[in-house]
C-alpha cells in the first residue's frame, strides 16, 4: 500500500473520522425521518476521533514485539542488486572456551 509511515497515518486518519462518519449517516437517517435535528456536537465528535487514535497508539505499544536483546542486521547489497531488508536475529550463543590440559 505505500511506506509504512503512510500506512500508519492513513490508518490513524481512518480511525479519526469513524466518529463524523457515524454522525453524517445518523443525520442523513434523521433528516429522511423528519426528525428535529440540533446542532453538530463538534467537540463530542473530536473528542471521540481522538479517543480512537489514542487507543491504537495504545495498543500498538502494548502488543508490538519487543526486540531487546536481538542484533540489528542492516540491509545489504546482493549480487543481482536487489536490497535486502533489515532485520532483527537473535544475538549468536557465545562460543566456550577451550579447556587446557
Amino acid at each position: 500500500m505505500g511506506p509504512p509511515l503512510l500506512r500508519l497515518l492513513i490508518t490513524r486518519g481512518a480511525l479519526f473520522a469513524v466518529p463524523f462518519l457515524i454522525w453524517l449517516l445518523w443525520w442523513a437517517w434523521a433528516r429522511r425521518s423528519g426528525r428535529a435535528m440540533g446542532s453538530t456536537p463538534w467537540p463530542w465528535l473530536f473528542a471521540a476521533g481522538s479517543v480512537l487514535v489514542g487507543g491504537s497508539l495504545m495498543a500498538g505499544a502494548i502488543f508490538h514485539r519487543d526486540n531487546r536483546g536481538e542484533v540489528y542486521v542492516p540491509g545489504e547489497v546482493t549480487a543481482s542488486g536487489q536490497v535486502s531488508k533489515g532485520r532483527f536475529e537473535a544475538p549468536a550463543p557465545p562460543k566456550a572456551k577451550a579447556a587446557r590440559p
